[in-house]
């Protein structure tokens, strides 16, 4: 028997009423998972676009109190808590400085930012809206809807963490091998389980099914103020079992070449890594030919090395690369 959840359940999750009614009509569902790959697929396959502009309308802006007559209460209380985080992080600078892009954002595309923000900050929050500002409208449209099955996921977990028989079911998933080594993918979103759940003293299984490889980039070309194609990167791993790459110290031969590509008209790299659904640990560098992009800049090439932990193999790592002819910066992103 699966658990069941009504039409409220599911506009708290997304705020869209057709999706709310598309998941009813495939539901109940045994297990987290199944719900998750039938919103997936009722989100990007079912859901029209007023459907997408309504869930997107039942957001706050980030950084303002949720309307107590929004259409569920439960919605406005979710959206509370995701944001804070952000509201913890933040200065009466930084609120000023994140309503006046707010405000940008939404004359430019119409709707209001949206970003998955548990467990973000402020400044981490300011520079993402500031990134995809420059994005071109119907880029920034699959972005947002793309944020939003991402709170969708993490709202269906708080939905099924509060249900008594998935709460049974998780705790006799404790005796086995896969709930043993088993990540908690909603910790990992947002530390967001109930009380009940961490009463059973199990850990739900983790849940795979990646939309997308776990390492990705692009490139912005901030003196243009516009993408920058056409740069070749590659993405490689220290794989020197006896060492590790140090500061100062020669690396020759133990690099490993896991993937290359170039950057499209949009900024962003091809695949670079295969669909895995956990990452080796370790150390990882991608690399840009920023010499070839712009001949005369101060740059031949630039690397970033970064380290994934144990701890955050089933995360996702987006380090995109900022360009000039004479600076740059980077940020890991989601």
């Amino acid at each position: 028997m699966g658990s069941v959840f009504d039409e409220k359940d599911f506009l708290a999750s997304c705020g869209s009423t057709k999706f709310s009614n598309n998941m009813v009509a495939a539901g109940p569902f045994s297990t987290l998972q199944d719900a998750i790959q039938a919103a997936r697929d009722i989100w990007f396959n079912k859901v029209d676009v007023n459907g997408w502009l309504e869930a997107f309308a039942a957001h706050p802006q980030i950084g303002q109190t949720p309307s107590r007559d929004h259409k569920s209460p439960t919605f406005a209380q979710w959206s509370k808590g995701e944001q804070s985080t952000a509201m913890s992080t933040a200065t009466e600078v930084t609120l000023q400085e994140l309503v006046q892009w707010n405000a940008r954002y939404r004359e430019k595309f119409g709707f209001v930012f949206l970003i998955c923000a548990s467990g973000r900050s402020t400044p981490e929050i300011l520079t993402e809206l500031k990134i995809r500002y420059q994005n071109r409208p119907i880029i920034e449209f699959e972005i947002a809807a793309q944020e939003q099955m991402k709170i969708t996921e993490l709202r269906l977990a708080k939905l099924f963490s509060n249900n008594v028989d998935t709460a049974s079911a998780i705790k006799s998933l404790s005796t086995t091998n896969i709930a043993t080594k088993a990540e908690d993918r909603v910790n990992i979103i947002g530390a967001h389980l109930t009380a009940a759940t961490r009463a059973t003293g199990a850990k739900p299984a983790h849940i795979p099914n990646r939309t997308r490889p776990p390492i990705t980039t692009h490139v912005l070309d901030t003196s243009r103020g516009c993408p920058a194609s056409g740069i070749e990167v590659r993405l490689e791993m220290w794989k020197d079992d006896q060492a590790r790459p140090q500061f100062g110290e020669a690396d020759i031969g133990g690099w490993i070449l896991l993937g290359s590509s170039s950057t499209d008209k949009d900024g962003r790299s091809g695949q670079l890594l295969n669909m895995v659904e956990d990452l080796v640990p370790g150390v990882y560098r991608i690399s840009f030919n920023t010499g070839k992009y712009n001949p005369n800049g101060f740059f031949p090439y630039v690397s970033i090395v970064f380290e994934i932990r144990e701890s955050q193999k089933w995360d996702h790592f987006h380090v995109p690369l900022l360009l000039s002819p004479f600076s740059l910066s980077t940020y890991r992103g989601s």
